[in-house]
């Protein structure tokens, strides 16, 4: 198919908006116009220009609004991203990762308190993690499906068995083109939102069959080396979780189980993806809210945050991938954002809150 004509782009332009000045460049169109209602034609003219294999940017200018239009050049990925069967590969490494893990986990767990049969209870390890990274994704890959926008499948990252974490989390990347700020803000808060109901219902499991030791035979056993103190913080949410039992407070012991841990991987991931930094699901959210200036500093912030936490490694991440790559911008970046997704964004704000690591001095309120 060849490729249209500079006359039918801009005969297509003429049929949506309403053009007061027209300027053709060596590889640009230029189109002031005067509509006061763009977003949905705008929307209709990227949609339409992506499949002639052109690309469209809305721009406010001094003397109005003017859309630029040029050839579009897609991004090279890395090549062995295309490859169909990496995700494949990545998915089966990260199973077998999660797995050694929970058996890992079951057997430490098993010489201070039974637990069950450490493959089986690294299988329910296993769904429990990777049911909370798999569906944060699949609510990325459903939002962008119901905006029509193409996504590859998630790709997930190999962890740090038994020393560390079993695995990284996961992402998708974008096939086409974001046109404006609501597009962006709803993929980036649907992954977090299907992930932590996950995280939520698993907390709840695992406060529920967690085992409770009493507090001298905890403290014989900490004398011992046997139990180690866990001084990662824990999130509200497996706080309330606990309590939700009775479970928690003074005088005696939880024992963090393997599912117990999975919960506390995943609310770690949808904290770290709800702070408003760089190109973190909340960052993109941010970036819709606040522009690229204020989201600049919401990223400093977010690192202040992480630092405050313990969380070194991950600010200096954020730090080093954000001076590479500030962040997302829209095809679209002047049409607002609308109240109620202005007003779904503080309740992202309690729930990064909620999901945050704490320190144990952070919330004895908490505590039944």
């Amino acid at each position: 198919m060849e490729d249209p004509s500079k006359e039918e782009i801009i005969d297509i332009v003429n049929s949506i908006f309403t053009v007061s000045d027209f300027t053709k460049a060596e590889f640009s169109l230029e189109f002031k116009i005067n509509d006061l209602e763009f977003k949905e034609k705008f929307e209709q003219l990227a949609r339409k220009l992506e499949n002639m294999n052109y690309v469209c940017k809305l721009e406010q200018m001094d003397d109005g609004k003017y859309i630029i239009i040029q050839k579009f050049a897609p991004k090279k990925q890395r090549k062995w991203l295309n490859i169909s069967w990496t995700p494949r590969i990545l998915f089966a490494i990260v199973v077998a990762f999660v797995m050694i893990d929970g058996y890992y986990r079951t057997s430490g767990t098993n010489s201070i308190i039974e637990i069950g049969d450490p493959l089986e209870m690294a299988a329910v390890y296993t769904l429990s993690l990777l049911g909370i990274l798999g569906i944060h994704e699949l609510g990325h890959i459903v939002a962008a499906k119901l905006h029509r926008l193409k996504t590859t499948w998630p790709y997930f990252i190999p962890g740090l068995p038994v020393v560390g974490i079993p695995t990284f989390g996961a992402f998708i990347q974008s096939k086409g083109l974001t046109i404006n700020r609501e597009i962006l803000f709803d993929v980036a808060i649907a992954g977090p939102i299907a992930g932590l109901v996950i995280a939520i219902i698993v907390s709840i499991f695992a406060a529920y069959t967690a085992p409770i030791l009493d507090q001298d035979v905890a403290a014989g056993l900490f004398a011992e080396s046997r139990l180690i103190e866990w001084n990662q913080g824990e999130p509200l949410l497996m706080t309330a979780s606990l309590a939700l039992f009775g479970k928690g407070g003074d005088g005696h012991e939880v024992i963090m189980t393997p599912v117990m841990f999975a919960a506390w991987i995943g609310f770690l991931i949808t904290f770290l993806n709800l702070l408003p930094a760089w190109q973190l699901d909340g960052g993109h959210m941010a970036r819709t809210l606040l522009g690229p200036k204020l989201h600049r500093y919401a990223t400093y912030g977010s690192m202040a945050i992480l630092v405050l936490l313990n969380y070194w490694l991950m600010a200096m991440l954020i730090l080093i991938m954000s001076s590479r790559n500030s962040g997302a911008t829209p095809l679209d970046d002047i049409s607002p954002l609308s109240r109620n997704r202005k007003l779904a964004y503080i309740g992202i704000i309690g729930l990064a809150i909620l999901c945050a690591p704490l320190p144990s001095d952070f919330m004895p309120f908490f505590l039944p």
